[in-house]
Order: structure tokens, then sequence, then C-alpha cells
């Protein structure tokens, strides 16, 4: 666990090539911080997923801070830029990602929905470490959801038509949650605290 006499985990910064063109934000706007996971296999992949330009402004879908198996921290896009990484929560939240396989490469097929891979001790200490330098620079900064909490749209399964299935389920069963919570302070901001 991370205390006030830890030194800062090391973050490197990989920005992406269109970060410029994203909305910027005052850094007094974000009170949220939204756990992932790539659902894909490396960091490499999640690179080129996050380099893909999807809107007419240049830019794609990435989180803002991606955390490798090794606990290795890549901020992609600065805090005070809105990335495109939660509907209808980006304004206010910033986006970390975990690499972790989740459901790929069949994400949406009805009989492999379970995400299996479990994630390494350094990736949930670097989780921490991160989320409590974030909580010094981010003065609002008070709550955390997963994006299984704040997206929770369903979609035709792939393989049957007639089945549907979670659009997103992550960060997944294996996120520590407790630990987390217990290490950050940080408040989990389910649905139901949303009416």
């Amino acid at each position: 666990m991370m205390n006030d006499l830890s030194p800062a985990w090391p973050i490197r910064h990989d920005r992406l090539p269109y970060e410029a063109k994203l909305d910027v934000r005052e850094i007094a706007q974000i009170d949220l911080v939204v756990m992932h996971c790539t659902e894909l296999p490396d960091l490499a992949m999640a690179r080129e997923y996050g380099e893909r330009v999807l809107y007419p402004a240049g830019t794609g879908n990435s989180g803002h801070y991606y955390i490798d198996r090794d606990g290795s921290v890549h901020c992609y896009v600065g805090p005070n830029f809105v990335a495109h990484h939660t509907r209808g929560y980006n304004l206010r939240a910033i986006g970390i990602e975990l690499v972790n396989t989740g459901r790929y490469p069949d994400w949406y097929h009805s009989e492999h929905q379970n995400m299996n891979e479990p994630y390494t001790d350094m990736q949930v200490q670097a989780a921490s470490a991160l989320l409590l330098q974030l909580k010094t620079f981010l003065p609002n900064l008070q709550l955390i959801a997963g994006h299984e909490d704040l997206d929770t749209a369903e979609v035709d399964a792939s393989n049957n038509p007639s089945c549907r299935v979670r659009r997103k389920c992550d960060p997944g069963p294996h996120f520590p949650w407790p630990r987390i919570l217990s290490e950050t302070g940080l408040t989990r901001l389910l649905p139901e605290a949303m009416a």
C-alpha cells in the first residue's frame, strides 16, 4: 500500500498523435475515475486501437492512462483533455485501462462472456498508486466506477442475434474493488447511487 511517504509511481508519457484535437477541460471538472480493461492481449494492440481515428475531428477512443501487466503506467492522453472512454461520463472522468484479455477476441459471443485473466499484483499496486497521485492534483476527485457500472447496455450476441450480452463488462470480476477503495479512499459510484 502506498502512503504519504511513498515515492510517486513513474508515469511514461506516450501521448496519442491526436491528443491536441481533443476538447480541453478544467481540472476542477474531474470528480470521477472510470476503471477499464483493454480486453486485448497486450499494450501494443491497445495502443493500436487507441490511435485509430473514429470521429470527424480526427480523434478516437482511448483512456488517459494504461497500466501494463508489469505495472508500468503509460499516459496516452493528459488529464486536461476529454478522452473518449465512457459514454456520457467523459467530461467529468479520467479513464484508466488495465491490460487484460477480458473476452478477447469474441467480445460479444454468448458462450465467451467469462473474463478469466486475473490482474497482476504489479497492476493493482500501480493502479492504487496512480489513483493516489491523481488525487493530489485533481482537487474534486472523489468517485470511482467500473466501465461495467456506467455502461449497462446490451447488444445482440455475435453468434446468436436472439441472445443479448453486455456491451461492457470491464474491469470485470477479478478487479480488486475492496483493496482499491481501501487504499485510495475513493467512493464507488454505482448505478443505484445515480438516481
